[in-house]
C-alpha cells in the first residue's frame, strides 16, 4: 500500500528543507525523500571550503544564520541546516533514492528504494552539484579522475591537471599548488572566466604569468590514460602530460644512473615540472646532481 501525502519533496538540501518548512507551516501532509545524508551535496563540498556567499544569503525558513565571519564555512552550514531540521522536526527520510516518478489519474506515483508513495504534488529539489559535467573522453572512468574536489593534501607532490576556468577550477589550482602539487590547467576558452571572484582572479593570473601554474588555453582533453593525458591545442597538436615512476628516469638499461644519496625524484612530469623542483638532470649519457657527474 502506497503512502499518500499532499506533497512529496525529492531532495533534502537547503531548498528541499525550505519547502518542507513551508509545507509544515501550511498544514500540508508531506515527506522529504533524500538519496543520501542531510544536505548531501553540501557535505561533499571541499572539507575546508568557505562559501562565496554571505551567511545572510544562505538563510532559509526565516532563521538567522550566525557565522564567525561574513562568509560561513562548510562546517557551519552543515550545523545550521541540521538545527533547522531538528527544530521543525521535519518529516525526512534519508538514504532513500527515488527510482521512478509517474502520474496516473491526477496523482503522482513515486517508487523509492524503501517504499512506494502517492501525492497530489511533487517538488523536485535535487540541485545540480551531484550532476557533474562529463568530458566524455576515453579514460574518464579511470580511478585517478575526479569530478569533485575534496582537499589539497592527497595531491602533495603530485602532477594534477585541472580542467576548467571558473571559480572552482581556479580555487582548486591555487589550493593544490600552494600545498606542493605541480598544476597544469586545460582551458577551453581564450582566457580564464573573467567573473571569477575578485580575490581569486588576480592570484591565479599571476601564478600563470610567473610559470608556477601552467595553463593551456583554447585546449581540450582528448584522452586520459593511466599515466598520461592528451590535450588538443588550436594547432591540432597533442601535448602529452606525463606522469612517470621515479624508477623510470633514475635508471638506464636497468642500471641505476643516480647516486642513492642524490636528488630525490618526485613523480616527474616533463611537461609541467617547474624549475624549482628540478634538482638533478638525467640524459641517455649521464646523470648529474649537486655538481656531480655520473658517467654511464
Amino acid at each position: 500500500m502506497a503512502e499518500f501525502y499532499d506533497l512529496i519533496i525529492i531532495g533534502g538540501g537547503p531548498s528541499g528543507i525550505n519547502v518542507g518548512v513551508a509545507a509544515q507551516k501550511a498544514g500540508l501532509s508531506y515527506i522529504i525523500l533524500e538519496k543520501g545524508m542531510l544536505v548531501n551535496s553540501l557535505f561533499h563540498f571541499p572539507s575546508n571550503m568557505t562559501f562565496f556567499s554571505t551567511s545572510k544569503k544562505l538563510e532559509i525558513a526565516e532563521i538567522p544564520f550566525i557565522s564567525h565571519t561574513d562568509k560561513p564555512t562548510r562546517k557551519e552550514a552543515l550545523e545550521y541546516y541540521r538545527r533547522i531540521v531538528d527544530s521543525y522536526e521535519l518529516n525526512i527520510r534519508f538514504y532513500e533514492p527515488v527510482k521512478e516518478l509517474s502520474k496516473e489519474q491526477g496523482r503522482f506515483m513515486i517508487t523509492a528504494t524503501a517504499a512506494n508513495y502517492q501525492s497530489k504534488n511533487v517538488v523536485v529539489a535535487t540541485g545540480f552539484y551531484d550532476c557533474p559535467r562529463m568530458l566524455n573522453v576515453p579514460g574518464e572512468e579511470l580511478s585517478k579522475v575526479k569530478h569533485y574536489y575534496d582537499e589539497a593534501h592527497p595531491y602533495v607532490g603530485q602532477n594534477i591537471l585541472v580542467v576548467g576556468a571558473a571559480n572552482s577550477a581556479c580555487d582548486v589550482a591555487l589550493e593544490t599548488w600552494q600545498k606542493g602539487a605541480k598544476v597544469t590547467m586545460a582551458v577551453r576558452g581564450t582566457e580564464l572566466y573573467q567573473k571569477v571572484k575578485y580575490w581569486i582572479l588576480p592570484n591565479i593570473q599571476n601564478r600563470i604569468a610567473e610559470g608556477s601554474i601552467k595553463a593551456h588555453f583554447n585546449t581540450t582533453v582528448k584522452e586520459i590514460r593511466e599515466k598520461e593525458v592528451d590535450l588538443e591545442t588550436p594547432e591540432g597538436a597533442q601535448i602529452p602530460i606525463e606522469e612517470r615512476e621515479a624508477e623510470e628516469i633514475s635508471t638506464w638499461h636497468e642500471r641505476r644512473v643516480m647516486p642513492e644519496s642524490g636528488a630525490a625524484v618526485y613523480n616527474p612530469a616533463f611537461d609541467v615540472t617547474p624549475a624549482k623542483y628540478v634538482t638533478a638532470l638525467i640524459t641517455e649519457l649521464e646523470g648529474a646532481t649537486d655538481g656531480e657527474v655520473l658517467e654511464t
